[in-house]
């Protein structure tokens, strides 16, 4: 494994930008996909102002806009140590604090675009309900597991900052046992789960985008950083 310090002696300009091509060509095509899909039902409710394809659309937009600054600050971060340089210390502090109100804007506008359709997806509701339910109460478990024992320090890339970070222990508790990603393959199922609890067609829209594209964003930004720091690249 290289220390941060041997990465950023030896890593080129052109590295920053590894995968990022592919990155914002997929989520133009996955955003297109997703936008081409939003119906409009018969009522015309509001939650806040904003009908149900509006909020969806906020919510694609949302998550675009996350993982873009994420691949920048992690690169620049790895590559350059751009945040320590700037904020010292508190470069870890402070990139949490911008990281998790877009993670937690990802189910609350979901939830929002739910509550403000009638676009129904014509299934039994107690399916639904339980479906919804198992799925939310995976997610549930999944970021117990975060929290618990992979620790949101990790969580927001702290291995691109700290040495002592890249450093840890792989996790094998909770739901990490299932898979080692349990972020991505497990807590997203619970964006799936709002969707479905609600009954609503826009909602699982969303989900279904931002459940793919947080795997654009593993393999086109973290695999490549991950080989960076873990792989001795």
């Amino acid at each position: 494994m290289s220390t941060l310090t041997e990465i950023r002696a030896r890593s080129k300009l052109r590295d920053i930008f590894e995968g990022q091509l592919q990155h914002l060509g997929l989520a133009f095509l996955l955003a297109m996909g997703a936008l081409s899909l939003l119906t409009t039902g018969d009522s015309s409710a509001r939650i806040l102002w904003l009908t149900a394809p509006q909020w969806a659309t906020i919510s694609i937009v949302l998550a675009i806009v996350h993982q873009v600054v994420v691949a920048a600050v992690f690169r620049l971060q790895l590559h350059r140590n751009l945040l320590s340089r700037w904020f010292g210390e508190a470069d870890l502090g402070i990139w949490t604090k911008i990281f998790l109100p877009f993670l937690i804007a990802r189910p609350i506008t979901i939830a929002l675009t739910g509550w403000a359709d009638d676009v129904s997806l014509n299934e039994p509701r107690w399916a639904e309900w339980l479906v919804g339910a198992v799925m939310i109460g995976l997610a549930v478990w999944a970021m117990h597991s975060v929290l618990k024992y992979f620790t949101i320090k990790r969580a927001v890339g702290g291995d691109h900052f700290r040495d002592e970070i890249a450093d840890m222990p792989m996790v094998n508790e909770g739901a990490f046992k299932v898979t080692s990603n349990a972020m991505y393959g497990i807590a997203f199922l619970g964006l799936w789960g709002i969707a479905i609890w609600f009954d609503i067609w826009n909602a699982l829209v969303v989900a279904l985008f931002q459940h793919c594209y947080i795997w654009v964003h593993m393999y086109c930004t973290e695999k490549p950083d991950m080989e960076w720091i873990y792989g001795g690249r």
